[in-house]
Formats: structure tokens, sequence, C-alpha cells
């Protein structure tokens, strides 16, 4: 819906000091990172992935532990840092890394000790850094040390210490830590040329941001148009490292294909109802090209909900369903022109997705609203409401805002009034709040929600006697 801007983001700065012979930059707004350190901190800083002690010390000379490993290596990959209870006896759910641990451990990247403990705040080697990262990245190092670190040396990641050797029983400081892991997230940091262009994809989609970084904290380095060949690389948290003549950066995997044409249409789940393929669900993602929508923390809502529909999409390709969306790239698209786009296509369901905001930066929680009066399928309309906003709920485990009406908020919605079909806007979580944006930013929760908006489709066609129980990716 349309919401004032809401500019809750971080100003991150470049400042260099001279302190007699001893040179320290200032990366983000940090004093004591080491110059040599300097554009990795800031790197890992606008993506939310290194956290200072405070608004200016990050901590350079600090010993990373364990637990700061994982969360160093969780957050650059987007996994999944809710705080909760993990398979380790001395790391408890209220554990800022528990998530983090939890996460890095099912994924293979860090593992616990004998007796079920993790020992969390024991400090990591550079040799432990090297095996780390070396499994998060995926190379592969033959499960040694010596493996691990020259898979670090031999990509520019890494490199020895003044005897000669890497040093794996030396213990890493955090400033080392944040170069290291900023240098295997973006080769453009990295001490030799960087050649692992493979992989060869189109896009699908026009007016394409290729960003600095894997996630849209980073600013943009240029765009892409439709169908456009690409060679890529390696992939981090949904993001794929692309080269498109001078123009090198990372772009949204699901805008990416490898075929040269667009994929045929999936056949019919088997068991799967037959009428499902006369309906027709319109996916409207909200905002787009001059609108931002809401923006918090450096987070636009058009870019987070348009990431999230096109997942949505994704899941509802697969099935009998014929899925439309009324924008599929960064584009302006009034109100009216939204609920046309539903009348003329032929749609049954209209689904709208949007983030919040408020002045208060508490302000939490997920809600979806629907129109009770003006849209004619009133009922229907918060049917659909009431089974998607169970899905998110039961997916974020955010606060419950409950379904509302128009008539409940007092004023009216184009896109659900003005609809001929049932429709439903579901308001994910609010960007303005710094917890819940870094969920909306994540691809991990993206999908997540997509699955959850998906599922929650689902459940309004089984409630209206459709057999859908094939087509679950969630499950009930």
């Amino acid at each position: 819906m349309k919401k004032s801007l809401i500019i809750v983001g971080l100003a991150f700065c470049m400042l260099i000091t001279l302190f007699g012979v001893n040179r320290v930059a200032y990366a983000a707004n940090f004093v004591d990172v080491p110059d040599r350190a300097s554009k990795e901190v800031n790197y890992l800083s606008i993506g939310g992935i290194a956290n200072g002690s405070s608004a200016t010390i990050f901590g350079s000379e600090k010993k990373v532990t364990r637990m700061e490993a994982a969360a160093f290596i969780g957050r650059a990959l987007q996994l999944d840092g809710t705080k909760r209870v993990t398979s380790f006896k001395d790391v408890g759910s209220g554990s800022f890394a528990s998530g983090y641990i939890q996460s890095a451990v099912e994924k293979g990247i860090i593992s616990g000790y004998e007796g079920g403990r993790f020992l969390p705040y024991n400090e990591v080697t550079r040799g432990e850094m090297a095996v780390m990262l070396s499994k998060a990245f995926g190379y592969n190092f033959g499960g040694k040390l010596s493996g691990a670190a020259n898979a670090l040396t031999s990509r520019g990641i890494a490199s020895g210490v003044a005897d000669g050797s890497f040093g794996v029983d030396q213990i890493i400081k955090r400033a080392d830590f944040a170069v290291f892991l900023a240098r295997a997230m973006n080769p453009e940091f990295r001490t030799k040329e960087f050649s692992s262009f493979t992989k060869t994809l189109w896009t699908n989609t026009g007016d394409l941001n290729v960003r600095s970084g894997p996630s849209t904290s980073y600013p943009s380095k240029g765009k892409l148009t439709k169908d456009v060949k690409v060679i890529g690389a390696h992939d981090i948290a949904g993001w794929t490292y692309v080269k498109s003549g001078s123009t090198i950066g990372f772009v949204s995997t699901v805008y990416l294909r490898d075929t040269e044409t667009a994929s045929a249409a999936q056949p019919p789940v088997t068991g799967a109802d037959s009428r499902l393929s006369s309906q027709t669900i319109i996916l409207d993602p909200g905002h787009g090209g001059s609108d931002p929508g809401a923006i918090g923390f450096g987070l636009r809502e058009k870019d987070v909900v348009l990431s999230t529909s096109l997942k949505v999409n994704k899941l509802l390709k697969q099935t009998p369903f014929n899925v439309k969306m009324t924008r599929s790239d960064d584009r302006f698209i009034t109100i009216n022109q939204r609920s046309s786009f539903a009348r003329n296509n032929g749609g049954n369901i209209f689904v709208s997705i949007h983030a919040n905001a408020a002045s208060s930066s508490s302000a939490n929680g997920t809600e979806t609203i629907y129109s009770s009066a003006a849209n004619p399928h009133g009922a229907d309309s918060k049917l659909l409401a009431t089974k998607i906003q169970n899905r998110m709920i039961e997916a974020w485990k955010l606060k419950d805002r409950n379904i509302k009406s128009t008539r409940q908020l007092g004023r009216s919605l184009g896109v659900l009034d003005n609809n001929s079909v049932p429709a439903a806007l579901a308001e994910l979580a609010f960007i303005s709040n710094k917890s819940e944006n870094d969920m909306l930013k994540s691809d991990y929760w993206q999908t997540v929600m997509a699955k959850a908006i998906y599922d929650g489709i689902l459940d309004y066609y089984k409630a209206k006697g459709y057999q859908v129980d094939p087509l679950y990716v969630v499950g009930k």
C-alpha cells in the first residue's frame, strides 16, 4: 500500500586519519580498523555482516571466537539466525549466535565436540578459519588443514605469515577474519586475478540491478536488460556473481536462467484437481520503479516484495494453476492498472505483497488486509486473507497482527476495493524494525515466506473444495 517513506538507513563513511606513522582507516564509522582491512570491513558492514562492539569500535585486534565466526559466516550466507534451541548443551537459545551456530552445523560448515559441546568461546585459529571458509564456499580441501589453507591462498583469499607458513595454529583476529570473508564473497578484494566465470546464463527480466554484494543492501553497479547473456561464477545466498561486458557483480539468482529461451510450462502434477488449470492467480508485488515504497536501513520495499513474489511465482509455475504477475521487474504501475490487470487477465484471485512501516522502530508483526465492502467477493477475500495470514505467522513466527478489513482500517485500498476478484494484501513484516528488516532482506527468509504465501493460496483452494494436497511444499 502507499506509505510515507521511512528512512532508517545507516551512513557508511570512509574517512582516513593519520597518527604519526601509525595509519588508521575509518571503515564504516569504526576508528580502530587498520588501513589494510578498511575496504573489506566496510564492505561487510554495508551488508550487515560485520558489527562492532559500538558505533565506532570494530574490535579489529580482538580474537575471533567460534560463535562469532558462526555469526560472521551465517550472516554472509544469509543462514537462519533466529535465536533458538541448539543441539549443544553449552549454547543456550538466548545466545546471539545460537541460530547461526545451529544453521552452520546443519550445513556442515562447523561441527561440535564430544559430549554435545560446541565450545562457543574457544578462539579460532587461522587453520580452523580456512576450513570453515572452505566448507562455507564449497572449496575442495581434502579434509586437511593444509588443503584448506591452499584452497584460500590459491584463490588469493588469504596469504601466509611472516615465517612463510600459513600459520595454521595462530589465533585469528577480527580484522583478518573480515578480510578473508570479504575476499571469499567478492573476488574484487582478492590478491589474485579471478577467472572462474564458467556458467552461461540469461536474464529473465529487464532493468536488473548488478550489485556490489549479495543482497539489496549493496549499491547497484549497473543494470542489465531482459534476455541478456551473462557469464556466472559462484552463488551466495540466492545471488550469483556474474560478468556482462565490463559490468561485474551480484544478481539475484531468481532473475537468471540457464537456457537461452524460457522453459515451457510444467505439466500438471499427478493427483491434483484438473479444475485448477482453469484458475488464474494474480501476484502483485507492491510499488516499483519511481515508487520505492517504504525504506528502512537502506532496504527498499519494492525490491523485497518483488524478490519474494518471484519466488511465489516460481512455486506456482510448477502447478496446474495459471499465474500472472502485475510486474516481474522494477517498473512503476498505478493502483488502477493493478486491479485492471486482474480483470483483463481473467484472474480468479489477487494477492498483493508488501512490507509494512511505521514511524516507531518498535512496531512489528505480520498482517493481511482484505476488502469487506467495496470488493464484491468480500467473504472469499476474507477467506483468502485468513489462509495466507495463518501460514505467514506459522512460517515467520512474528507477532500476529491478524487480518483486517479496509473498513476496519478506515481507508480505501484501491488494489483491494477496486478489484473484481477475491483479493488480499499481505504485509510481510516491518521494514522499519531492525530485526524484521534483517529477515526481509534475507534470501532464506524470503524463501520461507514465499512458501508460506504459496501454501496459504493452496489452503484457500482446499477450503473451496479443490484437491490440492499433492501440491503442498511445506505441508499441513
